[in-house]
């Protein structure tokens, strides 16, 4: 049996970025941008298909007015020494359109043992080196480390966001150096917008992994991916070797436009591992692409080449292909 059908796409529908993390008490985690961008879900169940069915609690709502007031966006939920946390994008309202999209970073921490209980209490914003637009955040733990990656406009550099990583002394606050590790240069990363978005990372065969994703979030939205070796220096630019070539994109003959806005876990055994990641089932968009709520949340087992490096395929169809 081809294991990249164990799922039934999409496994939600309407729900774009998604971040599912599986727990040590057995149950898959779901958080995504809803298509209002104006609160934060929150669901569970023991099996990644059963997220379609899964009641979502509602554990923040966006402000009226100032920084925390518009276009929430991309949340991630993470378990980190014994509290939970969500990190999230969200921009002030005002009167201009460009305003809707001057976003910072910032974190929820909740310390009941299920975060679909409990208080999320605002941890503030997120500060690095610019006072500039900022979002995506994700964060590992290596070596005793807890790593920060994020995206955002550099004022001196072309474009609309790089990525960075930095160490921090709390799930909260940035420690020590911010260092780029990828802009957007080659052809497919710069279509429509200069964009390198969206991290996600994953550790395995000796190396460190970020997927992440490039180009405007229409079907030109795709999937690159930089690794570095788990004994490197992680601050260095140079540890870092992005690919060539898109790793996960737009595939006209299964009918899947723009993935991208990944998240990794594994399957229910834990013997394979599974990409989450959000997709159109068509091509054309009328209007801006961000306001298209059709971005839907999707799942599949994805394989490893002979080198170590992971092989995403391409995005099955919908529905159940078997």
């Amino acid at each position: 049996m081809d294991t990249n059908r164990e799922y039934i796409n999409p496994v939600v529908e309407r729900r774009a970025d998604p971040w599912v993390y599986k727990h040590r008490d057995g149950y898959y985690y779901f958080t995504a941008s809803v298509p209002e961008y104006d609160r934060i879900e929150v669901c569970r169940s023991t099996t990644i298909q059963g997220l379609k069915d899964a009641i979502p609690a509602v554990v923040w709502r966006k402000y009226e007015t100032g920084l925390l007031s518009a276009n929430i966006w991309a949340p991630e939920i993470h378990y980190i020494q014994g509290k939970w946390y969500i990190y999230f994008a969200a921009a002030r309202t005002t009167e201009t359109q460009d305003g809707l999209f001057d976003h910072r970073m910032f974190v929820l921490e909740n310390d009941a043992v299920n975060p679909l209980e409990g208080t999320w209490v605002e941890k503030g914003q997120v500060r690095t080196r610019w006072e500039s637009f900022a979002l995506d955040a994700t964060t590992f733990e290596h070596q005793g480390e807890q790593y920060y990656v994020w995206a955002q406009k550099d004022p001196d550099i072309e474009g609309n966001s790089n990525l960075y990583i930095s160490k921090m002394s709390n799930p909260w606050t940035l420690t020590g150096e911010q260092v780029m590790i990828s802009t957007p240069e080659h052809p497919w990363e710069i279509i429509g917008f200069r964009v390198n978005e969206g991290a996600a990372v994953l550790k395995r065969n000796g190396r460190i992994f970020i997927g992440y994703s490039a180009s405007a979030t229409d079907f030109n939205y795709c999937m690159g991916l930089l690794t570095a070796d788990e004994s490197a220096d992680l601050l260095d630019p140079k540890s870092w070797k992005k690919s060539p070539k898109p790793v996960f994109q737009t595939n006209e003959v299964t009918g899947q436009y723009g993935p991208g806005h990944n998240s990794f876990t594994v399957s229910e055994d834990g013997l394979d591992d599974v990409i989450i990641y959000h997709a159109r089932n068509y091509k054309e968009i009328t209007g801006d692409p961000l306001y298209d709520p059709n971005r839907h949340t999707r799942a599949q087992v994805f394989h490893w080449n002979e080198d170590g490096t992971p092989n995403f395929g391409v995005p099955v169809k919908d529905g159940d292909p078997r």
